[in-house]
């Protein structure tokens, strides 16, 4: 049996979302997750957000954010904005593991949307990209 909790859960490869606030749970206007990136994981592909705001609070160890081709350290305390429109990705070549809150709104961007991708990228063999990208642009994220 599961618990409320672990359904709160979203892995993808060595990625964990913890979900505090879903899109169903906020009728769409916000999404709030835990962002887990262990040292060196893989991280989604430089991308924007077509109609989606982001803001990248850091928790523990440091996150490197790039937006627009300017990469920021997130540590602890620290927080960055990431408008709609702009590139951005995520990394940690940290020798720690980060943890991040993110925070999306309007909440289009949400958990169904992680745990499709995450269906898709934990499967076996390497993910169709073009399958990857369809997704994607089906909530509104644009690869680069």
């Amino acid at each position: 049996m599961r618990t409320q909790d672990e359904d709160n859960v979203v892995r993808m490869g060595a990625l964990e979302l913890r979900f505090l606030v879903d899109e169903e749970q906020s009728a769409g206007s916000t999404v709030t997750f835990e962002f887990v990136v262990p040292t060196n994981a893989r991280v989604p592909a430089p991308h924007y957000h077509e109609a989606v705001d982001e803001v990248v609070y850091g928790l523990s160890g440091t996150l490197t954010t790039t937006i627009d081709g300017r990469k920021q350290a997130v540590r602890p305390g620290d927080c960055v904005f990431i408008p709609r429109g702009s590139v951005h990705h995520h990394e940690n070549p940290h020798p720690e593991t980060a943890r991040a809150l993110v925070v999306l709104t309007p909440g289009t961007i949400g958990k169904r949307y992680f745990v499709e991708l995450a269906e898709l990228v934990n499967g076996p063999g390497k993910p169709d990209p073009d399958r990857v990208k369809e997704i994607m642009h089906r909530y509104g994220l644009v690869t680069v």
